[in-house]
């Protein structure tokens, strides 16, 4: 917009670019698309953020008081709209959107009301940005992703699921409490379902690469007397825990969210347990997506980290991917 005082004050060299080639567009504006989207806006992963949300009221609100605090994040330039055109060229798609999870309900008895929504959603953003990596953060997650490639017709490794990335987190915090030391310094991983059977990988947790199962063979079994198994079901709890007291999970999420979009646009080949396609791994025959720990960078998943698992915890995944397809069988694109 041209102005006298712009006009004297400014003598303009070249056009301005459209846009930085590291833009991310959130699509949907609930608790979870904005903690999302202002946990990579406060880390500063972006500088070009995109909200996309039906609601538009809402949706001109968030926007505002945003970019009210662009002073405090490095300016980035944020914008929103009810039209996917907004959303063009952009380097990483998060999707958010979706009916919310009830108090007491599964993230199963989700799917067809979100696969439903994801049919107006997904075809639009790889109209908008064929090269886009997309994001799943709806759930249930891990069928989400699936349905997403389905609709979207991008090669496996440009979509991926949130997946286990946020359980994997909740079971370093759960385990840093009981061991006093720091989430960062606690290694285990959640595998497979982001959901109900995921699978917690006992025989890999260690501290500074000592593996708790050598000091405490029974480690996770029913026959531990600490009871460490325990700490997967509080895992597992967690989510509804969290919506029963405070009607919803935003935070945590966003902030797991967050540091996947930072691992893809920074090109890092991070490890992170995320949702992608787990055909022929651990001898999985179904045709899924599920976690496990891949490395993330600019071309998403470029490779899957080949767990050395023990016998219970691969009969594990794979009923977990049985599940997966029991479900995914029932589904109307």
């Amino acid at each position: 917009m041209s102005t006298a005082i712009k006009d004297s004050l400014l003598a303009q060299v070249a056009e301005v670019l459209p846009s930085s080639g590291h833009k991310v567009t959130v699509v949907g504006i609930g608790q979870v698309g904005m903690a999302s989207a202002f946990s990579i806006l406060a880390q500063n992963v972006s500088k070009e953020v995109c909200l996309i949300d039906v609601c538009s009221d809402k949706l001109q609100g968030e926007l505002m008081d945003l970019q009210h605090g662009s002073n405090f994040l490095k300016n980035p330039q944020i914008t929103a709209s009810t039209d996917f055109a907004a959303s063009a060229n952009s380097r990483l798609c998060i999707v958010t959107a979706g009916v919310r999870q009830k108090e007491g309900e599964s993230r199963l008895s989700l799917v067809q009301r979100n696969t439903d929504i994801l049919k107006n959603i997904i075809p639009k953003l790889v109209e908008y940005s064929p090269d886009t990596i997309l994001l799943m953060v709806s759930n249930p997650v891990d069928i989400m992703t699936y349905v997403a490639w389905k609709l979207s017709g991008l090669p496996k490794n440009r979509v991926i699921g949130s997946g286990t990335n946020l359980d994997s987190s909740r079971f370093r915090f759960l385990m840093s409490q009981r061991l006093g030391v720091a989430p960062t310094s606690c290694h285990g991983w959640i595998i497979g379902e982001h959901g109900d059977s995921s699978v917690p990988v006992w025989s890999g947790v260690n501290i500074a690469g000592v593996r708790l199962r050598e000091l405490n063979p029974t480690l996770g079994t029913g026959e531990d007397p600490e009871k460490w198994n325990e700490l997967h079901k509080q895992v597992v709890d967690s989510a509804y825990e969290v919506i029963k007291l405070k009607g919803y999970t935003s935070w945590a999420i966003g902030l797991s969210t967050a540091s996947l979009a930072s691992a893809i646009l920074r090109n890092t080949s991070s490890v992170a347990a995320v949702s992608t396609s787990v055909l022929g791994e651990h001898c999985i025959d179904k045709d899924v997506f599920l976690s496990l720990p891949c490395i993330l960078n600019a071309n998403g998943v470029t490779s899957v980290v080949k767990q050395i698992l023990t016998d219970t915890e691969v009969e594990q995944l794979q009923k977990s991917a049985n599940i997966m397809a029991e479900v995914q069988a029932g589904l109307k694109f």
